[in-house]
């Protein structure tokens, strides 16, 4: 029976090939399209997990294009913590993914990437980076690790799948090649980053196949603000150790510590991007830029520093208490003379420096656009992919990992375990 369906599967692919006047088309047991975190995982795992003959296709000239940029070119390749963890920080169907993360945790991802030669850290918040803080570093071992097995490295742009009396049989390039196989994963990334080669593409070819996408936006992106002005003065200038608050009416959505950048439009960094997605247009960022004191106690701190500095200007006596860059804008919003003797400042204006230190507010006016997010919300829908295989519950034979699915996390190293925790559930499940 078996020899007989492949010998049928044959036919087709022969009949094929000469209607589409394709006379040098190969058939695989198994094609792997996007050669990225996930695409890369996915082929090799197959590979090693005995798959027959398989192909990776990339439409970019090197593989891992989006890795080497990620972690601002130090690769934040997973975070040290267990499944439960992984899943909490997963923004969305973080339960769809408990099983991948189980049977590949980001402990296997440290252990993987070790044993390939790659020597890792644990920073703050468990972000684990390589040593040599390269990206390429992770992106070469990747390299090595599908280069090493039995795989056909095809440099391509899929446009279309293969679907023959409702079978799939394959895809098709845009040069008109078509590549035949029992199985397909698609794991060309989301929208976010479209020079790395994440157009989208995937979600048509899940489209043609009859799934669900969800409507994809920007998550992990920097925002901008109403107060366009302040930022612009603050430009480049990061803060660290701060903690962040989201607010929208009376309600606390989102809180947060650690490092906040102001840019021309609005502000970035770690604390933003994770904000980023559970803010609104109109919620209130506040911004406690000493959040190891309490008010009383920050008050004790600028009396010291006033009597440090006790014949000077109030201006001038902030040095020891804000970075250089912000006490002008500190000095104006507090509403306190810049030229005002710090011995004639009264306590309702320490009042009023000490709250604003604690309660620095931005109003969000809009996220950047989803070519500058760090990866894409939104995509092929979770409730049609099995969970443990990755396979589509409505072609099979289909597969998918990585960004495409409708899976985005925090910040942190997590969205780089989604990839590698899908793309080996996939590889593993395409072995015959």
């Amino acid at each position: 029976m078996v020899f007989l369906m492949k010998s049928l599967d044959f036919l087709f692919c022969f009949w094929y090939n000469i209607s589409m006047g394709n006379f040098n088309a190969k058939k695989y047991d198994a094609v792997v399209i996007g050669a990225g975190a996930a695409g890369m995982m996915c082929a090799g795992t197959a590979a090693e997990f005995g798959c027959g003959k398989i192909a990776l296709i990339e439409k970019n000239n090197i593989y891992g294009k989006k890795l080497l940029i990620t972690g601002k070119g130090r690769c934040n390749v997973t975070n040290n913590c267990d499944v439960r963890t992984l899943v909490e920080n997963t923004v969305r169907n973080g339960r769809f993914l408990y099983s991948a993360f189980s049977s590949f945790s980001s402990y296997d991802t440290m252990a993987f990437f070790e044993e390939l030669g790659v020597q890792l850290k644990t920073e703050r918040g468990n972000r684990v980076f390589p040593v040599s803080d390269k990206s390429s570093d992770i992106t070469e071992a990747m390299k090595r690790y599908v280069s090493s097995k039995n795989i056909d490295h095809i440099k391509g742009d899929v446009v279309s799948l293969i679907i023959e009396d409702g079978e799939l049989k394959g895809c098709r390039l845009s040069d008109g090649r078509n590549i035949f196989a029992d199985r397909v994963v698609v794991a060309t990334g989301g929208k976010s980053y479209p020079l790395t080669g994440s157009t989208g593409a995937g979600y048509i070819l899940a489209e043609q196949a009859g799934h669900t996408v969800v409507p994809q936006k920007a998550s992990i992106v920097p925002l901008e603000v109403e107060e366009r002005e302040v930022c612009n003065a603050l430009m480049g200038l990061s803060l660290r150790n701060i903690s962040v608050t989201v607010v929208r009416g009376q309600k606390t959505v989102y809180t947060d510590f650690g490092e906040l950048m102001f840019t021309n439009y609005g502000v970035s960094g770690p604390v933003i991007l994770s904000a980023s997605a559970h803010v609104n247009d109109g919620d209130k960022i506040i911004i406690d830029m000493k959040p190891a004191l309490d008010e009383k106690t920050l008050d004790k701190r600028i009396l010291s520093d006033f009597s440090k500095y006790i014949n000077k200007d109030f201006g001038n006596s902030l040095g020891d208490l804000l970075p250089k860059k912000m006490i002008p804008v500190a000095v104006e919003l507090s509403g306190i003379d810049h030229d005002l003797k710090v011995n004639s400042v009264t306590a309702v204006q320490r009042a009023s420096l000490v709250r604003l230190l604690k309660n620095f507010t931005l109003t969000v006016k809009g996220k950047r656009p989803i070519e500058e997010a760090v990866v894409t919300s939104g995509g092929v829908a979770v409730n049609e992919i099995d969970p443990k295989t990755m396979e589509s519950k409505i072609l099979p034979g289909l597969y998918f990992a990585g960004e495409v699915i409708d899976a985005d996390a925090y910040t942190g190293g997590f969205n780089l375990q989604i990839a590698f925790s899908t793309g080996r559930a996939a590889g593993k499940s395409i072995v015959y």
